[in-house]
Parts: C-alpha cells; sequence; structure tokens
C-alpha cells in the first residue's frame, strides 16, 4: 500500500479541530466515579507457567460498573523490592491470550499487568476470558458498534473505564511501586493507554503506537479496514444515524485524551498504515498535553515504508530505552 495520508511535513503540523462535547469532562468524571466506588481487586492466584525466571499471577479486577476483568500480572522471580509497573493493553479482537506471550517488559524488570479486552479475544491469538454483560445496545456484532448510537451505552465506554481501573488494580498488588506506572498499548491497544494517559492525573509515562480512535472522523473518510470499517458498514446500513454515531464517537476521541495528559509519552505510526491512518496518531501526538500548558516530554517516531506494523521489534526497542530514562530521572 503506498502512503495514502498527509505528507510527513504535513503530519508534522497536522493539528486539527475537534468536536469535543461540551459534557466530556463531567461525562468522564462520572463514568469512573461509580466505578471506583469498589475496591480494585477480586481476585489474585498464582499461576504455574513452567518459567523459572518469571513469577505470574491470574488477577481479576473491578471494572466498568464492577464488572470483572482478568489479568495477567507477571514479576521477575526472586525480586522483592517494589518495581516500576507496566499495565498493557492489546489489540481489537485480542483477548489476554497466554500467560507466556508477553514477557518483553517483565524480562526488561518491570512488574507487568496485561489487561484482558471485555467481549472481544475471537478474532486472532489465543483468546480472552472477560465477558461483557452490558453488550445489549443496538450496534453490530463488532465492538466498535456495540452501543454505537449513545456513548452511556458505547462498548469503548466500558473498556477505557477498564483500562482506568487497571492502573488502580496495578498499584494495589504487592511488589509494585506506584509512582511508577506506565500505560502501553499498539493500535485499539494504543488508544486505551492515550485514553489512560487523559484519564490519570499521576500516570507516569505512556507509550502510544499506531493509536486506534484517534482523528475517528477522518479515519473514517480515509479507510474501510478494521473498525473503522465496521462503523461505515454499519452507518451504510443505519442511514440517518451518523448525527448520533459521531456525538457518541466524540465521547471517546483519543486526540480529547491527549490535550488533557501530562505524562511524558513516546509515539509510533507507521505511513502507509490503513488500519490506523497516521493523521490520527500526530493529531494526538501535536495536541498532546496543551491543556496542561503544553510543557510535556513527548516524542514520536515514524516509519515511512511500514503500515499497521508500524516499527515492530525496533519501535519496542526504542520504547525500552525511553522507558528506562523516564523512570530514572
Amino acid at each position: 500500500m503506498p502512503a495514502f495520508d498527509l505528507p510527513l511535513p504535513e503530519l508534522e503540523r497536522h493539528r486539527p479541530d475537534i468536536d469535543e462535547p461540551a459534557g466530556f469532562d463531567a461525562f468522564w468524571a462520572d463514568t469512573l466515579k461509580v466505578a471506583g466506588q469498589r475496591e480494585p481487586l477480586v481476585s489474585v492466584r498464582p499461576v504455574d507457567t513452567g518459567l523459572r525466571l518469571t513469577q505470574t499471577w491470574d488477577v481479576t479486577f473491578r471494572g466498568f460498573a464492577g464488572d470483572p476483568v482478568r489479568a495477567w500480572f507477571s514479576r521477575p522471580a526472586g525480586v522483592r523490592d517494589p518495581l516500576p509497573a507496566v499495565v498493557e493493553f492489546v489489540g481489537y479482537g485480542r483477548g489476554r491470550g497466554l500467560p507466556h506471550e508477553r514477557l518483553t517488559w517483565v524480562n526488561a524488570g518491570y512488574a507487568h499487568l496485561l489487561m484482558d479486552n471485555r467481549g472481544q479475544g475471537d478474532q486472532y491469538g489465543n483468546g480472552g476470558a472477560t465477558p461483557d454483560p452490558h453488550a445489549t445496545a443496538p450496534g453490530g456484532p463488532g465492538p466498535a458498534v456495540r452501543g454505537l448510537l449513545d456513548a452511556r451505552d458505547y462498548h469503548y465506554r466500558r473498556l477505557i473505564t477498564d483500562a482506568v481501573r487497571a492502573v488502580t488494580a496495578v498499584r494495589a498488588l504487592p511488589g509494585v511501586d506506584g509512582a511508577r506506572v506506565a500505560a502501553v498499548g499498539n493500535s485499539q491497544g494504543g488508544g486505551l493507554a492515550l485514553a489512560v494517559a487523559g484519564l490519570v492525573p499521576d500516570l507516569a509515562a505512556a507509550l502510544v503506537t499506531a493509536p486506534l480512535l484517534c482523528g475517528i472522523r477522518r479515519a473514517l473518510d480515509l479507510t474501510d479496514a478494521g473498525p473503522y470499517g465496521e462503523i461505515a458498514t454499519y452507518l451504510s446500513v443505519h442511514r440517518g444515524a451518523e448525527r448520533s454515531a459521531y456525538r457518541t464517537l466524540a465521547h471517546v476521541e483519543g486526540i480529547s485524551f491527549a490535550r488533557r495528559a501530562h505524562a511524558p509519552a513516546h509515539f509510533g505510526t507507521g505511513l502507509r498504515d490503513t488500519v490506523c491512518p497516521p493523521s490520527g496518531a500526530y493529531a494526538a501526538f501535536n495536541r498532546y498535553g496543551e491543556l496542561r500548558g503544553g510543557d510535556v516530554r513527548k516524542a514520536m517516531h515514524a516509519f515511512p515504508y511500514n503500515g499497521h506494523e508500524g516499527g515492530e521489534a525496533e519501535q519496542v526497542g526504542r520504547q525500552l530505552v525511553w522507558l528506562r530514562e523516564v523512570f530514572s530521572d
């Protein structure tokens, strides 16, 4: 796929206006207030993974509406001191999988919480274990359109709330330095990490690659791939529902979360990404922290010949170096 979005010089200046709802902050404050009325942890059970250098626990914490959300929590074996933590969010259609799949962050010396995606996990990977008991509002079968016509019913209201609660949960786990918690994710996971950066005022860092839910209206005009294509298909059938859908999507727009964030942030995007167009990543990056005075530490890495896979292992290597420096400051 050739480059299809804005040229790089324009991406580096891309700061689009957004249709931000007047009640955006109140919507999220009320949602998180209700979710925060209960203690975060439900259960923490050790798991025998067969790995000698990593200890893992099967964690259940309370997310949106107190619903149980599953996660894997891992630490380097034999380390007793409190460790900085990485909370990782996975991609669209994927679940938490198996506990030995994602070992990069724990091998780098961090405590690691890998959150399951409620109501997802059946499209690729090794499955999930968290149902979504609220997925009954009007909408299509895919998560991106569940409850699309009302922000209160929308799937991403629940999933973003789960992501915020995952940070609360990891801070309640033993052996975690709660002052040093980073949110990490690619694609949908990148969108969740960005939302957490905008909603958790004392987050220590955010690592955001190829984020979904950024520049949503422009993405719907650019691509029919992936989750955005599901939304377009839904609207092609439900003609006249655009206004309600756009109002809902404005409540989960990543640029709005980026504006409110202040944690140091590391971004990445492929300039040929037709799933999560690079203009969305750049819009969030360029407006990141602007409501906090704009003096925020941030970095962006673009991969001109890559699509949604982005920089893959090279990007992870950059993240490891960058996060070590942030946590060492």
